[in-house]
């Protein structure tokens, strides 16, 4: 999804991107705007899906950090 009004989620940190969604969800039910409140459901899809997203890479890391023996699971002799 795009947004103009939505900057780089990449110089956001996770703490950064979750205040966004609590006021950004404050915001939308403040909003007696039909048309405001659609455009702040999209760009909180955005941020939820960002969220989503660094979530699941980390805990991929830590899956693959937790189990060091997987490096020796295939010899080559």
């Amino acid at each position: 999804m795009f947004n103009p009004l939505v900057d780089s989620f990449n110089e956001l940190s996770d703490n950064q991107i979750s205040e966004k969604i609590s006021d950004l969800s404050k915001r939308y039910f403040q909003s007696r705007n039909p048309q405001v409140q659609q455009q702040i459901a999209v760009i909180l899809d955005m941020f939820r899906e960002e969220q989503q997203t660094r979530m699941l890479k980390q805990q991929q890391a830590n899956k693959d950090s937790d189990d060091p023996d997987l490096d020796n699971l295939i010899n080559i002799d």
